[in-house]
This record gives C-alpha cells, sequence and structure tokens, in this order.
C-alpha cells in the first residue's frame, strides 16, 4: 500500500480519505485538508495517538505546544492531552494511528 499514491488520488477531498480494515486492534486512517482546515481543539480522553505527515504540511497543536508535521514527521499526542490539526499547505495529509474505538468522522 502507498500512502502518497492514495494521497496524490485525494485531491479536492477533506477529511478521512483512507481507513485501515480488516483490524480489530488498531485504527488508522488517512487525513486531507486544504490550507486552513484541520480538526478543531478538543481532548480526546479514550487513546493515544500517533500523527505521521505523509505529504504537505500542517500544525499539531498538543497542549499548547505548536508541532510543524510535513512528509515523515511524527507527533505523539498523549490520551487527554488538548489537541488540533491545522493544514498550512493546500494538501495537508496525515496519517493518523491509535487503538481501536471506532472509525473515526471528519469532513464529508
Amino acid at each position: 500500500m502507498n500512502l502518497s499514491e492514495i494521497a496524490g488520488s485525494a485531491t479536492g477531498k477533506e477529511g478521512v480519505v483512507w481507513t485501515l480494515e480488516g483490524s480489530t486492534d488498531l485504527n488508522a486512517n488517512l487525513v486531507r485538508f486544504e490550507a486552513g482546515g484541520g480538526v478543531g481543539e478538543h481532548v480526546n480522553e479514550e487513546v493515544d495517538v500517533l500523527i505521521l505527515g505523509v505529504s504537505g504540511s500542517g500544525l499539531v497543536g498538543v497542549d499548547g505546544e505548536e508541532h510543524t508535521v510535513a512528509n515523515g514527521g511524527m507527533v505523539f499526542v498523549p490520551r487527554g492531552a488538548r489537541r488540533y490539526t491545522r493544514a498550512v499547505s493546500d494538501d495537508f495529509v496525515y496519517l493518523s494511528v491509535h487503538r481501536r474505538r471506532g472509525p473515526l468522522r471528519i469532513g464529508g
């Protein structure tokens, strides 16, 4: 599976553009936003999350600290942290991975 190819084919779409199927233990979602878009600040009390940059660039806020994420960059977001994502480039795509808790619903 080539995440860059999936990201490239999702031009113009926002939100979750791919979801891992078949795992009973992990959720993995490929998420895409245009510049300025993203997931608003919130606290998730359920799971730790890894965010891995696939294309473009964006920001991941974790408890008041902003981290730049681009291709190959990774941020760990601990359970209970205040968090958000925001696209800086017009094609910010990242992989979000965490213990299964149900499907991620972002965008339409």
